[in-house]
């Protein structure tokens, strides 16, 4: 198997001060779910090398066994400091992407033409796209060879406006996730705040919140596995 993460590079968080980027759990879990599974992973990411990871996912409210591992890895962490130039991927040879969230990708995966030209080879192959969090940005603006929304119809999750109003977020973010997939025809599905909570409509398999990053990794494999 091998699958393609997509991450951020971006790292303001509008015009608050605060910094954002890439929410480590959101990386970490996934990655070593298809680690274990025996993939090959490539990391890509608008900007190339280094992606910025938000500060407060490295918060110890935020640790998990997979975020301690990444800090005790240091294969794990070269890979991401050295990330592909997503302009220089092509959907050939991978079997399925993956995108994790943190806020960064409002801001660079929602538009980026090549993120979006990948999803549309990998939907007209019926390859597993999945995502967790905000990273299901990366579909809102994504098309069908046919230029249809691709989540149209489609049962999608990821995180709620309710959850963006906790993290008190709601005036910063550029828009609400919920509130734009609903507008290109998704069937937006949550469970409670921060609830474990992924689903599968199809080859598209999304995640709510930075806790439902295993369960969307498991439920790609289990795509890929089928």
């Amino acid at each position: 198997m091998n699958i393609l993460m997509i991450v951020t590079s971006h790292e303001d968080f509008g015009t608050s001060g605060r910094k954002t980027g890439l929410w480590l759990e959101e990386f970490a879990a996934p990655y070593y779910r298809f680690k274990e599974a025996g993939a090959d992973i490539t990391l890509a990411s608008p900007a190339g090398g280094q992606p910025p990871v938000d500060p407060a996912s490295l918060g110890d409210d935020f640790q998990s066994d997979d975020t301690r591992r990444f800090n005790d890895d240091s294969e794990a962490q070269n890979l991401l400091a050295n990330t592909k130039l997503l302009s220089s991927i092509k959907a050939d040879g991978f079997d399925a992407v993956f995108y994790p969230g943190g806020h960064g990708p409002l801001y660079d995966l929602t538009d980026d033409e090549h993120s979006l030209a990948l999803l549309r080879a990998f939907d007209a192959d019926q390859k597993p796209i999945g995502t967790v969090c905000h990273g299901v940005t990366a579909l809102i603006k994504a098309t069908t060879a046919e230029n249809k929304p691709l989540v149209d119809g489609r049962e999608i999750t990821g995180f709620t406006d309710s959850e963006e109003a906790a993290v008190g977020a709601t005036e910063i973010v550029p828009f609400s996730v919920e509130q734009e997939l609903a507008k290109v025809g998704a069937v937006f599905r949550s469970a409670d705040d921060w609830a474990d909570f992924s689903i599968r409509d199809g080859h598209i398999i999304t995640g709510q919140n930075p806790g439902s990053s295993d369960s969307a990794a498991r439920l790609l494999l289990n795509v890929l596995k089928a």
